[in-house]
């Protein structure tokens, strides 16, 4: 039905989307996960920023900043309450499936959930204990979203875990979307609810929403992951290799922990610093922004099983080539995106209200990081994968203290825009030390603009 000549210039892109989508070769099923999980991203990412923008409309500034000061809390503290225990899965799931050993999927999978859930409700008791026994020093308007924001954090732990889970199995679907559609929708669900039922539009009735979005979508999540893989692993018997698990997951905690600081340090010292109401802008002008992030997100969530299968392969030539093609995957669109998002930055932030516009020079600040950082790619995965995580621990542990000393220095003179300098920065030391290291401990050039890759050293580290 289309005319010759547009038919005959969409063809050979038809085609190759037809390929990607039918394909069986390894290097399409990555590339095909990381579409879906770029869709999924899309997806959460316009849902996530248009909860924000009607959240933010019923609280107004200053309860809207109180909210999403303690949910940024309460989703870090749940992250780091997982260990490492999410990434290991990715690890060790597909090793064990390749040498058909399902008594070790049985305990690995039974373990992290069990293992993850304890810690995490221990860490939430002792944080919720803390706080109470404070909350004299504490401003009176968190007490209570805080306390509110603990009971959340053994579901979201096991949410992490559960994605971990499925993407191991590369089910992109079932992994990402209790996180990224289902939860958001839920929790503005239940707060327009309540909303209308009565209750008062403050971060307390924002923050039971939460809890009950993040409780229901996590509880959906265990039903379908749990199903799903008892069709592959029918019940039998388990075996456990704790010792083992732990030895991988702890190195990967640190790193992915100073990652995760990295992420949402800047939220909670502005918080620290600066009233409710200038974490709101920033956190609107941030999460902005981050639409640019879904893309880096997307190709990390499919290319690590394949990162881990080339380097068991021992194939360095290969692993060089599918390398440097994640960090294309990942610097090019992200170019594209950040700078449509830059350019609508005023009527977006507007959106949340005309107070929040002030925030679109912090979104031109983060966006420079953003897109230096995305010159390496996911070149943390690639060490991670590559049994480098040591090495990961000491960039990220560099780079975090970097970004909390400018944070600390920049945020009492600059405000918002201090910490986005600071973000900034630190981005831009993150992907210099992950540049050399990847070169020196794989010999590897990981670098989206060189025109093909490099081949790596033969006297490269293993």
């Amino acid at each position: 039905m289309l005319p010759s000549a547009l038919r005959n210039a969409l063809s050979r892109y038809l085609r190759k989307f037809y390929a990607l989508l039918t394909a069986r070769d390894e290097k399409t099923a990555s590339q095909r996960m990381a579409l879906t999980a770029f869709a999924i991203r899309i997806a959460g990412a316009a849902l996530a920023f248009l909860s924000q923008i009607i959240l933010a409309r019923l609280m107004g500034r200053f309860e809207y900043g109180v909210f999403v000061f303690v949910w940024v809390l309460m989703i870090l503290f749940g992250n780091l309450a997982c260990l490492g225990f999410p990434t290991a899965i990715i690890r060790f799931l597909p090793q064990y499936d390749a040498g058909g050993d399902h008594a070790a999927i049985r305990g690995l999978n039974a373990t992290a959930r069990l293992f993850v859930v304890a810690v995490s409700g221990l860490l939430a008791l002792l944080g919720a204990a803390l706080v109470y026994a404070f909350r004299g020093t504490i401003e009176h308007y968190y007490v209570m979203p805080i306390l509110l924001g603990m009971i959340a954090v053994p579901m979201i732990a096991l949410g992490d875990v559960l994605d971990g889970t499925a993407r191991a199995k590369h089910w992109p679907i079932m992994a990402l979307s209790p996180t990224f559609l289902i939860r958001p929708t839920l929790i503005l669900l239940f707060m327009v609810a309540a909303v209308l039922a009565g209750a008062p539009t403050n971060a307390v009735t924002a923050m039971t929403a939460a809890l009950a979005g993040a409780f229901t979508s996590v509880l959906l999540q265990y039903l379908v992951v749990t199903l799903r893989l008892k069709r592959h692993y029918p019940s039998g018997p388990k075996t456990f290799e704790f010792k083992t698990w732990m030895a991988v997951a702890f190195p990967i905690f640190l790193v992915e922990g100073v990652g995760y600081l990295m992420t949402n340090s800047d939220v909670i010292v502005v918080g620290i610093f600066l009233d409710p109401d200038e974490v709101a802008v920033y956190f609107a002008a941030a999460k902005t922004m981050a639409l640019v992030h879904f893309v880096y997100f997307a190709v990390k969530a499919a290319i690590g099983p394949r990162f881990a299968a080339i380097i068991a392969e021992n194939d360095r030539s290969k692993l060089a080539a599918f390398a440097i093609d994640a960090t294309r995957w990942t610097f090019f669109p992200a170019l594209a995106v950040g700078l449509a998002v830059l350019a609508a930055g005023q009527f977006l932030l507007a959106l949340f209200g005309s107070a929040f516009t002030e925030g679109q020079i912090v979104m031109g600040i983060l966006l420079i990081g953003i897109l230096v950082r995305a010159l390496v790619g996911p070149a943390e995965v690639l060490l991670t994968m590559a049994s480098k995580q040591i090495l990961c621990v000491y960039l990220y542990t560099v780079t975090f203290a970097a970004n909390i000393a400018l944070d600390v220095i920049l945020i009492p003179h600059f405000g918002i825009e201090g910490a986005a300098i600071a973000g900034a920065a630190a981005l831009m030391i993150e992907a210099l030390l992950l540049h050399v290291a990847v070169r020196r401990a794989l010999g590897i050039t990981l670098f989206a603009l060189i025109r093909r890759p490099a081949t790596p050293a033969t006297n490269g580290a293993t």
